[in-house]
């Protein structure tokens, strides 16, 4: 069953603004105690729907730091007390100024390095009930500026958090503030990705992490250390990348082989329609290119180029860097499959 906030919370101020106006903390004032309450009771909720959006770690960490904290100040104050030299009025001021200011920095440190916590060390006892255990996807800059992972995870293919560290976000700003146009306008179009997911809401999270390796200065590097650290992946297109996460033991998904994976297959003998675009390197070829930017090689088509015209594939060759697809045009206008030669899959000169 499923509580409603709402109602929790505009019970939650009245009885704040109630207990202002019958207990009357502020010299016997009803209606100013009522507002104080009131307004102390807004301030909390707000505190409260801030809380709500950090993660588990991040809560931990505050819990732990703010305690440690207020334990620390605590020996201090005990220590100040000791000492008959000073001022009671000045020990009390001493002694709240030291447990305020050491609550406060426990807890902000707590908070921005709990993303170091292990909680798989306690035996999934914070793992909350019909939570899955999905592995993180961690954003790099060069994926985000290709604008492509924002068409996956909004199909729902890219399910669970996508994590965006702040090394990412700072490396995006430099580039979209950059002298270079070029440069400037891929910045732009990273940031505009950003906020297109954010705003977009399906089976996925965003999560801006603040974990930071001083240490490391190259970001790719510290994409592998951030992997390695919360046991995530990596989405990139980035080739180099791509193998040297490999080699350090971090899961990568790459969204140049994924997109290599769905593009359409094709036979030997198989008849297609194409758009014949300009004229190929050899004698009488024409080039033309399916929807994906695959290139179809056609013998015989250099007369046709402006033109639609059916291929009957003779070879599919698949490289590294994709799919080269040879093809050759029948001059009377038919493509017929008896006609085609069916070559091996050997690159042409």
């Amino acid at each position: 069953m499923r509580f409603d906030v709402t109602l929790i919370r505009i019970v939650f101020i009245v009885a704040l603004a109630s207990a202002g106006y019958f207990l009357k903390p502020i010299n016997d004032w009803r209606l100013g105690s009522s507002a104080v309450g009131g307004l102390l009771a807004l301030a909390i909720i707000f505190f409260e729907a801030r809380i709500r959006k950090a993660s588990l770690k991040t809560l931990i960490g505050g819990a732990v730091g703010s305690i440690l904290g207020i334990a620390g100040a605590t020996l201090v104050a005990w220590i100040v007390s000791s000492q008959h030299s000073i001022s009671e009025e000045f020990k009390t001021f001493l002694s709240l100024s030291l447990t305020l200011m050491m609550a406060y920095v426990g807890l902000v440190v707590g908070a921005v390095k709990g993303d170091y916590l292990d909680l798989s060390a306690l035996g999934g006892i914070f793992v909350e009930k019909g939570q899955n255990k999905a592995v993180p996807l961690i954003l790099d800059t060069s994926v985000i500026i290709d604008g492509r992972v924002a068409d996956i995870a909004e199909t729902g293919f890219l399910a669970g958090t996508l994590v965006i560290p702040q090394f990412v976000l700072k490396e995006l700003q430099q580039i979209a503030d950059s002298a270079d146009s070029n440069k400037r306008n891929r910045g732009r179009r990273g940031l505009d990705i950003l906020q297109r997911l954010q705003k977009k809401k399906g089976s996925y999270e965003i999560v801006i992490s603040e974990a930071d390796f001083p240490d490391v200065r190259e970001v790719d590097h510290k994409l592998i250390e951030l992997g390695k650290q919360i046991e995530g992946k990596i989405v990139t297109n980035d080739f180099n990348l791509n193998k040297v996460s490999q080699l350090r033991g971090v899961a990568v998904l790459n969204i140049n082989e994924l997109a290599n994976a769905l593009k359409p297959v094709v036979l030997p003998g198989e008849i297609m329609r194409v758009y014949v675009m300009k004229e190929g390197k050899e004698y009488n070829q024409g080039v033309a290119y399916l929807d994906d930017g695959t290139m179809v090689v056609i013998d015989n088509a250099r007369r046709m180029i402006g033109k639609n015209v059916d291929v009957a594939v003779t070879s599919v060759l698949q490289t590294t860097a994709g799919k080269m697809i040879f093809g050759r045009f029948n001059e009377d206008g038919k493509a017929a499959r008896d006609e085609v030669k069916v070559t091996p899959n050997i690159p042409r000169p």
